[in-house]
């Protein structure tokens, strides 16, 4: 079996070389190799997406791993929402100083829990793929062209077969529901696919919604996720 997690932080955008200095230094280099050259900087969700989005993870997001990214995004929001705080409307001017810190290794998130399995990060790569199929738009065409990108993205083997078999496979959304075990997973699984796609379409913010009933998510804590994620994306 390949490694998951190796190949998350490649749909993430995360370890792009060459990037470094300050948080903003980072975010504004990293945008910019990812408009220059998005295959080998890794980000494999633009494989899937295209420029559709137009957006990419601001701050350290992108220097401190796919795994860690979704668990530091996910226990964020999962904190603010039990402190009873009110989720704030991101504003649409770009802050790439604010770091996404990876979260605590007693929280239930991200790699230090022992929940985190490379078949669960398997998981979370199957919900962004299914997130990214969420508005049909993946037909034959589309995913021999997104095959072509992952192979210039240095994927291969296992790992490119397992993209195929995905992007080929109608989506399950019964296991990837099933597979989210704790509600610290649940979190994470939901804040994996928001990371994806930004829900433009009835169909994308349709799937969103269904995800999140399916996983059991309070409202409210949806909505700490949205503007979180919301919060951590800049603009391309």
């Amino acid at each position: 079996m390949f490694d998951a997690k190796k190949l998350l932080e490649q749909f993430m955008g995360s370890q792009v070389p060459g990037v470094g200095g300050s948080v903003r230094d980072r975010a504004g280099g990293a945008v910019q190799m990812a408009k220059d050259n998005p295959w080998k900087a890794g980000a494999l969700a633009t494989a899937l997406l295209g420029t559709k989005t137009g957006r990419n993870l601001a701050g350290n997001a992108l220097a401190i791993g796919g795994l860690a990214a979704i668990a530091g995004l996910g226990y964020q929001a999962y904190k603010n929402y039990q402190a009873g705080q009110t989720p704030t409307t991101p504003s649409n001017v770009p802050q790439p100083e604010t770091a996404v810190l990876p979260a605590p290794v007693d929280s239930g998130f991200g790699a230090a829990s022992p929940a985190q399995s490379n078949e669960f990060v398997l998981v979370l790569i199957r919900a962004m793929i299914a997130a990214a199929k969420a508005d049909g738009h993946i037909d034959a065409g589309e995913r021999a062209l997104i095959l072509d990108k992952v192979k210039a993205a240095d994927v291969s083997g296992e790992a490119a077969a397992f993209i195929e078999r995905e992007l080929s496979s109608p989506t399950d959304i019964d296991a990837l529901v099933a597979a989210a075990v704790t509600e610290e997973q649940r979190v994470e699984l939901y804040t994996a696919s928001r990371l994806t796609i930004e829900p433009d379409s009835r169909a994308e913010r349709g799937y969103l919604d269904l995800l999140a009933g399916r996983l059991g998510l309070p409202d409210p804590l949806v909505d700490h996720i949205e503007a979180t994620v919301s919060s951590a994306k800049v603009s391309l």
